[in-house]
């Protein structure tokens, strides 16, 4: 549950401003791809990983450059760099993984420190870290402000494009993140990587409370709802059920957790 939790912390940010970002999955395999190559080229393990992330940053600041200042809605936004960086990364890679990365990087998705795994340690710090943000700073009272009126949030002088550009490059370098984790645990960089990722991630965010209108959530229910989505998939796959028809359970499972909080509310 690690690879959604941390691309469900960037959705909840996201979520939260009231908007969406569809272009997460794909995200994660593009930033994937070009790391992997850059291991390949002899790239020393730390640059290649900065670059990952600069490279989820950067498609996530994209999206959220077009949200504010085209007025585009996300959905259209973000279902546009979906299909963007997927072909990106398809035509990087001529459609083949890359494979032989070195097993110093490899720690990243294999490796613990003690008995636990460093995907977990890795999850615990982004989420440490985004609750903190969240909860104690402005910038949390800021994102909470805009999601429940983006207007009154304007006149109230809080500077709304550039908190909601930041909401989608961060999201966008915690999907790059998963794809380092993702790519060190298979050994190898998919074009493919991520597919559907982001129905995934928004069930999590919704199983946890979070509002899609935005404004109410947080992150604590995001974790819980990143873990019962995990144990779901895995039971999922332990009955034997077609990996065709699991997508059908999850979207059964959005549709009913928004239909309980919205009788809850």
């Amino acid at each position: 549950s690690a690879i959604n939790g941390l691309i469900a912390i960037g959705m909840t940010y996201v979520i939260l401003t009231g908007g969406i970002d569809l272009s997460v999955g794909s995200v994660l395999a593009l930033s994937g791809v070009i790391t992997a190559d850059l291991l390949k080229l002899g790239m020393p393990v730390a640059v290649a990983l900065v670059a990952g992330l600069g490279i989820g940053a950067l498609l996530g600041l994209v999206n959220g450059l077009i949200i504010t200042k085209l007025k585009i809605p996300p959905f259209i936004t973000t279902l546009g760099m979906l299909v963007v960086a997927r072909g990106l990364a398809l035509t990087y890679t001529q459609g083949r993984p890359i494979t032989g990365l070195p097993q110093r990087f490899r720690f990243i998705g294999t490796g613990s420190i003690g008995p636990i795994p460093m995907p977990i340690i890795l999850l615990a710090a982004a989420f440490f870290i985004a609750a903190l943000i969240l909860n104690r700073t402005r910038i949390g009272q800021y994102i909470y402000a805009i999601g429940n009126n983006p207007v009154a949030a304007r006149y109230a002088g809080i500077p709304v494009d550039r908190y909601i550009t930041f909401v989608y490059a961060l999201a966008g370098m915690l999907a790059a993140l998963a794809g380092m984790i993702l790519i060190g645990r298979l050994g190898s960089a998919q074009p493919t990587a991520g597919e559907a990722y982001e129905f995934d991630a928004i069930a999590a965010v919704v199983v946890g409370g979070t509002s899609f209108t935005g404004g109410q959530g947080g992150l604590g229910g995001t974790l819980i709802g990143a873990l019962i989505i995990a144990v779901l998939n895995n039971g999922l796959n332990l009955l034997n059920v077609s990996s065709a028809f699991q997508p059908v359970v999850t979207g059964v499972v959005i549709a009913l957790a928004l239909l309980f909080y919205r009788a809850i509310r």
